[in-house]
């Protein structure tokens, strides 16, 4: 194991050089946040697919593989199509609007007001998936040196601050391809071809499993399309996702870049489940589902290659935890604490609005790391962060890019009724339940579009502003206050 040791420690350490490296470069807000709004397609693609495949696109979706064979890759699939369509449909436009977070558009759209409720919404589901990423540390530590869980958690957590203090956007940037590159080479490279062969290939696989195992529905109709609901809408609205939409240096990056990073997803789902497949055939009495990744990676490859997709494993956590805690930072910052100060915030005017969000990512990751000490339960955290992003924000989000009819007290009846209606049913049903994002999404629709039709339509010079903004005309002001009706 003395290599593989050896190539997991480079990596971390190549983490927090590059964590140094993007500290020299991060000199304004929008450098810091959003990396300057620069990237080129290559490193765009790079970065978004890192972002949204993390550890449980990772092992989890090795792990439903186990479960139940090629359909558990219906997960990560979803996953794909989400940033499929908003790349397709959506990214131009959000690129173009030049605002750093998802309530600044909101603040645009309706004419503020709606930013410190929303706020508080994207706060928490950032927050929760950057401790669900943190918690998959303890996993991947306790197959590489049978650490203990706290210790993991503090080691892996303490690195990605690190890093994501240091340099911000530009770090995250750096490192993120990196994972991308590591991930790419240690699943779909190394991995997948190994597993395929030990399990006696594709024939042999399926001579041993049910037929269950090869049915592309095998799943389940209601589970794909509650991963639909969840996965896909939730990549349309989540701040971890806009956020590097932004960092795009034009319109045809963020669209055909991101195609190429959502295509990326749907070939990573499909091996995800192979591998696991593959899995069950060699191991078919693993205790869970969720040792199936760890299992065959440290029983089928040889030395040094075992240390490799080991890295790969790490990097997707890695790649998920930063995108989430520089995220879950911005909107603390951007979002809840300047407007319940009254400060603007709004232009890069020096560098101590770099060092406030330094002191906010650091501050952040800490009670990320405290918190993923406190939790254990992966999954739930998961469905509570996203039952909560698309029962309350989907709605007046996407209202407010297709209709022009929705209005701010619309946006806020969405965001508290859908709010109050996803946790009150995950009170009664349970929180891994199906009806709670169901209902939740429904009533806030209802409120959106009721509450919008029974008020005044939205200010026409804030809409003519909205169209400037979206056209990539409009000045590039980020609105931390409401609009008022004269400008």
């Amino acid at each position: 194991m003395a290599v593989d040791y050896a190539v997991i420690v480079i990596y971390l350490a190549g983490m927090l050089a590059m964590g140094w490296w993007g500290m020299r470069r991060a000199r304004s807000k929008s450098e810091f946040l959003v990396a300057g709004r620069r990237l080129g397609p290559v490193m765009y693609s790079g970065t978004m697919a890192a972002i949204v495949l993390g550890g449980a696109s990772t092992i989890g979706g090795v792990g439903l593989g186990y479960q139940y064979g090629l359909s558990g890759a219906w997960m990560v699939f979803t996953i794909g199509l989400g940033l499929l369509a908003l790349s397709v449909f959506f990214s131009a436009r959000i690129a173009r609007l030049k605002v750093y977070t998802v309530s600044e558009m909101l603040d645009l759209r309706y004419g503020g007001r709606a930013g410190v409720i929303s706020g508080v919404v994207m706060w928490a589901y950032t927050l929760m998936l950057a401790v669900t990423s943190t918690i998959a540390y303890a996993t991947i530590f306790d197959v590489l040196f049978d650490m203990n869980r706290t210790v993991a958690i503090i080691l892996g957590g303490s690195i990605v601050v690190a890093y994501s203090t240091l340099g911000g956007m530009w770090s995250i940037t750096l490192t993120d391809m990196v994972q991308f590159v590591v991930k790419t080479i240690g699943v779909l490279l190394l991995l997948l071809p190994v597993a395929v062969v030990k399990a006696g290939g594709f024939g042999e696989m399926k001579a041993k499993l049910p037929t269950t195992y090869f049915d592309p529905l095998g799943i389940g109709g209601e589970t794909i399309f509650t991963y639909v609901l969840i996965y896909t809408f939730g990549m349309l609205i989540g701040q971890d996702i806009w956020q590097r939409v932004f960092t795009a240096r034009g319109d045809r990056t963020a669209k055909w870049g991101g195609t190429v990073a959502g295509t990326y997803c749907l070939v990573y789902a499909l091996a995800g489940a192979v591998i696991g497949t593959a899995a069950k055939v060699l191991y078919p009495k693993l205790g869970s589902p969720d040792d199936a990744f760890a299992t065959i990676v440290k029983d089928e490859l040889p030395v040094g290659v075992r240390g490799l997709v080991l890295a790969a494993a790490l990097a997707a956590v890695m790649s998920t935890s930063s995108g989430a805690l520089i995220a879950c930072a911005t909107v603390a910052n951007n979002d809840i604490w300047s407007r319940l100060r009254g400060r603007a915030g709004a232009a890069d005017r020096d560098h101590d609005e770099v060092r406030g969000n330094r002191v906010f990512i650091l501050v952040m990751g800490i009670g990320v790391i405290g918190t993923a000490i406190a939790l254990s339960d992966v999954v739930e955290a998961l469905t509570v962060a996203y039952n909560l992003l698309v029962g309350g924000l989907l709605v007046p989000i996407l209202g407010g890019l297709l209709w022009k009819r929705g209005t701010v007290q619309g946006a806020l009846s969405a965001v508290i009724v859908g709010g109050l209606a996803v946790i009150g049913l995950m009170a009664g049903y349970g929180i891994l339940a199906n009806e709670p994002v169901y209902y939740g999404l429904l009533s806030s629709l209802v409120a959106y579009v009721a509450v919008s039709l029974a008020t005044r339509p939205t200010d026409a010079t804030v809409l003519a502003n909205w169209r400037e903004r979206l056209a990539g005309r409009g000045t590039p002001e980020l609105v931390s206050e409401p609009v008022p009706a004269h400008q």
